[in-house]
């Protein structure tokens, strides 16, 4: 599947590993910290865990339609969790036509360092993606540091909208610079779940 450099962003979280994973798993919560989602709908779960759902990422004049399925660890040897996910679209004014990734959560004493790693077949072809594989990496660690922000306080909903990027004055405001995007030396994708493999969409 691999086009270009596949994505990774991780930032550590000082919260308890039980909220990091509601707001992250719960599909009314998730779309109000993630850019890169307007809505989660899930359409049931398969005998083997596997959640499928629809989603969209609503436009200035157009809605983004697709398909997706996860399949999330809550229980594992070494204490982490996990939650694959692979995704799908046919709309033409996607940026991402289908791709896979995966959220690793490694509890610590001090909080959680949430991970993740992702790659995608671009939706306008190889050249466009050399200037829009930028931006969704921006996407996903801004949308990673506001999660932080919530899951870090006693807000039922996040207070940081997409404006807040131009309120440079506010240095708590969210910001994607937080995040840790250059992936470990053994690669971006080196600490996917055996998961990924079970979430193909078709």
């Amino acid at each position: 599947m691999t086009r270009g450099r596949p994505l990774y962003v991780e930032t550590f979280i000082r919260a308890d590993l039980e909220r990091v994973w509601e707001l992250t798993q719960d599909s009314e919560q998730h779309p109000r910290w993630d850019l890169r989602f307007s809505a989660i709908r899930p359409l049931g779960t398969d005998g083997g865990g596997r959640t499928r759902f629809r989603y969209e990422r609503t436009l200035p004049f157009h809605v983004i339609r697709g398909e997706g399925v996860s399949l999330g660890e809550k229980t594992r040897p070494d204490g982490t969790r996990t939650s694959a996910l692979g995704f799908s679209t046919e709309d033409r004014w996607s940026p991402l036509r289908s791709g896979r990734g995966f959220w690793r959560y490694v509890p610590t004493d001090s909080g959680v360092r949430f991970i993740t790693g992702y790659d995608y077949r671009p939706g306008w072809g190889r050249v466009a993606d050399v200037v829009m594989r930028p931006v969704i990496l921006w996407m996903t660690a801004w949308s990673f540091d506001r999660l932080r922000i919530w899951a870090e306080s006693e807000e039922t909903r996040p207070q940081w909208g997409l404006r807040s990027v131009l309120a440079f004055w506010r240095v708590e405001r969210p910001r994607a610079s937080r995040c840790r995007t250059t992936p470990p030396p053994s690669g971006a994708m080196a600490e996917a779940p055996e998961t990924l493999k079970h979430v193909v969409i078709g």
